[in-house]
């Protein structure tokens, strides 16, 4: 088994999902009391997220850039960025690592296309929901992505900061993003993407009435399978 670096701590209690996933693939992967070969470089997410609300993404890019050198020094083999929205700075964080990095965004589109589907929600940060880097990915892959409306992406990225990324778990919230989900669905979606590693936190295909894509649980699946071929 490949040793998989994991660039986390965005936030914190996503990362801890992550590991708690790998654990269960690799049990059921190999079985016997295998798991998984890891590292993980868990950065300060709130010196992140004042990078993030000053748009200043060059400075974050750099600072996640030397955590992902120390990984492969480390002796990491291939490196996964453990949260969506900094992928909008992976070319930089990713400036002189030679090893693979996994793409979420790349994963989570394989995974659909694979099913069949093509349209896509996409419920995430604002950033993610409302730049480029992540919507224009997908749609290179042939997906036709739907966002939500002004006021349910305002509430979508308020919950993931203000709650999810603090491990608050709100049953009212759990209820505004089912209800923002279904106006999706309405607007012609055929599956949702739970596209920052926080949301499935309150979505599950229980509550979701099209196919549920949780980027986290699909980035977890495609880092494994490239660590054991």
């Amino acid at each position: 088994m490949k040793t998989i670096g994991i660039l986390g701590g965005m936030s914190a209690t996503s990362t801890q999902i992550y590991y708690r996933e790998f654990c269960r693939l690799t049990r059921e992967s190999l079985g016997g009391l295998h798991s998984p070969e890891l590292l993980i470089r868990s950065v300060d997410f709130d010196e992140i997220e004042k990078l993030q609300a000053s748009s200043d993404w060059d400075a974050a890019g750099r600072i996640l850039n030397e955590h992902a050198i120390a990984l492969q020094r480390g002796g990491a083999d291939l490196l996964i960025l453990a949260t969506n929205t900094m992928h909008k700075v992976a070319d930089k964080i990713v400036g002189g690592v030679s090893i693979p990095f996994v793409h979420i965004a790349d994963a989570t589109a394989t995974a659909i296309l694979d099913r069949g589907f093509r349209r896509p929600g996409l419920m995430a940060t604002a950033f993610t929901m409302e730049q480029t880097f992540y919507i224009d990915r997908l749609i290179a892959q042939g997906l036709s992505p739907t966002i939500p409306e002004a006021g349910d992406r305002a509430e979508t990225h308020r919950i993931i900061y203000e709650e999810l990324c603090r491990d608050i778990v709100r049953e009212e919230s759990r209820l505004t993003y089912e209800r923002i989900a279904q106006r999706l669905v309405d607007k012609g979606c055929d599956c949702l993407i739970l596209g920052c590693t926080e949301v499935g936190m309150l979505l599950n295909q229980d509550n979701v009435g099209v196919p549920v894509f949780d980027t986290t649980l699909i980035h977890c699946k495609a880092a494994l399978q490239a660590a054991l071929q």
